[in-house]
C-alpha cells in the first residue's frame, strides 16, 4: 500500500490517508477509508485506477455521499470522490451539460438563469449528478429519465464512452451503470424554455414542501426505504408506529417516518439495526417487505 501510496504521489494526485468517511457523507457516519482522492479530472481518475489495478488494490466510486451509509470499519483500499474539482456547468441553447460532480442544485439555478424548465423537481435533492444518474434519482413526479440526454462514462478498461439515455436502461432507481462497472464523468440534460417567474416559483414551492416534510436539521441519507408498489414508505413506517424508533444514535424521524436521522453519535450498526427493525415490523403487520434506498459500502 505505501508502495501505491508513493507512485500516486510522484504523479501529483493529491490523497489523504485513513480519512474518516463520516466526514463526506451527508449521513456523517463511517470508518475510514485507507486513501481518499478527490481527483480534478478524467485524466487524474484514469491514473488513480490504473495504479489500483497494477497493485490490485480496490476502489470505490462515490458523489457527493448524500445516499451513503458507509461501515463503521471503513474502506479498504481507495475511495475516490468525485466532487466541486469536476462540478463545471455548460449551456447550449436548451442542453444543459455538467460534469459529475456538479450539484442538482447548482444544477437547477443554472437552469433558473437561462429560463430553462424541467429541472426543478431535482434542484432540492441533496446530491451530485453523478449519483443521481446513476441511481435514476427522483422527487415530486420526476426522475432523472424524463430530461436526460446522455450520458459520458469511463468504461473498466478506461475508455470514455458517450451513452444515450435509452442505453442506460433507466428504471425506479435503477441503471446499468453501477452492474457494468461505469464511471459517471457527466451527463447532458434537453430542457426547454420556460417563463422564469414560474420556474422560480415552482422550485420555491418545491423547497418549502421539503423544508415542511423532510427532517433537513438532521444528518441522514435521505429517504431510506424504496418505494413499494402500491404503497408509502412514511406511511406505512407510520403506522407501524416506528416514527421515533431509537437504536442508539439513529433514530426513525418524527418529522417523516421515510427518514433515518443521526442524532449526533449513531454507528453504521445503529442504523443497520434500526432498518431490520423496521423492516421486520412492518413486514409483520402490513406483508410488506422494505427495500433500502441508501448505498451501503465498506465493513461493518
Amino acid at each position: 500500500m505505501q508502495t501505491l501510496i508513493k507512485e500516486l504521489k510522484q504523479k501529483n494526485i493529491i490523497l489523504l490517508e485513513q480519512e474518516p468517511m463520516k466526514k463526506h457523507t451527508s449521513f456523517r457516519i463511517g470508518g475510514a477509508a485507507d486513501i481518499y482522492v478527490s481527483p480534478k479530472n478524467g485524466e487524474e481518475i484514469k491514473t488513480v485506477l490504473a495504479l489500483a489495478k497494477q497493485y490490485n488494490v480496490p476502489v470505490t466510486v462515490i458523489g457527493n455521499g448524500s445516499n451513503l451509509l458507509v461501515g463503521d470499519k471503513g474502506i479498504r483500499g481507495i475511495v475516490i470522490q468525485i466532487g466541486k474539482d469536476m462540478a463545471k456547468i455548460w449551456v447550449e441553447g436548451e442542453k444543459i451539460t455538467a460534469q459529475a460532480g456538479a450539484i442538482l442544485k447548482s444544477i437547477g439555478e443554472t437552469a433558473l438563469q437561462n429560463s430553462l424548465e424541467g429541472f426543478s423537481f431535482a434542484a432540492g435533492i441533496p446530491g451530485s449528478l453523478g449519483g443521481a444518474v446513476c441511481m435514476n434519482a427522483g422527487a415530486y413526479g420526476g426522475e432523472m429519465k424524463d430530461i436526460l440526454l446522455e450520458v459520458n462514462v469511463l468504461t473498466k478498461d478506461l475508455q470514455i464512452k458517450t451513452l444515450s439515455a435509452k442505453e442506460l436502461q433507466l428504471s425506479y432507481r435503477h441503471s446499468i451503470i453501477p452492474e457494468k462497472g461505469y464511471i459517471v464523468l457527466g451527463a447532458s440534460f434537453l430542457l426547454k424554455k420556460g417563463n422564469p417567474c414560474e420556474i422560480e416559483a415552482q422550485m420555491t414551492e418545491l423547497a418549502q414542501k421539503r423544508r415542511q416534510k423532510q427532517p433537513l436539521d438532521f444528518p441522514s441519507a435521505g429517504s431510506i426505504f424504496k418505494r413499494p408498489q402500491g404503497y408509502f414508505t412514511g406511511k406505512l413506517i407510520t403506522d407501524a408506529g416506528l416514527k421515533g424508533c431509537c437504536i442508539g444514535g439513529a433514530e426513525v424521524s418524527k418529522k417523516h417516518g421515510g427518514f433515518i436521522i443521526n442524532k449526533g453519535d449513531a454507528t453504521c450498526a445503529d442504523v443497520l439495526a434500526l432498518i431490520e427493525h423496521c423492516q421486520k415490523t412492518v413486514f409483520e403487520k402490513f406483508g410488506v417487505m422494505l427495500e433500502t434506498e441508501v448505498k451501503m459500502i465498506g465493513e461493518q
